[in-house]
């Protein structure tokens, strides 16, 4: 397991209360947003320089990497069919 630091958050009291009546685990909830929010921000740093060096994505990879990631629908309706 990692090491922690506690540190002091402020944040609205509408989102505290809402937060509150999602988890008993504030930590854990805050924790795995900020995991996800790093995780995304470096996604996005590596796709902008993968773009500077081999220029945009073509519609054909975007549509690739969104079948990779959501299943493909139009096979999914092919083979739910047969």
């Amino acid at each position: 397991m990692s090491s922690t630091t506690r540190i002091t958050v402020t944040l609205p009291s509408d989102q505290v209360a809402e937060l509150r009546k999602l988890t008993d685990n504030v930590s854990g909830y805050v924790a795995e947003a900020v995991a996800r929010q790093i995780r995304h921000r470096l996604l996005g740093d590596d796709l902008r320089r993968h773009e500077e060096e081999h220029g945009s994505f073509t519609e054909e990879e975007l549509a690739e990497a969104h079948s990779k990631i959501f299943g493909n629908a139009d096979a999914d309706e092919r083979s739910s069919a047969a």
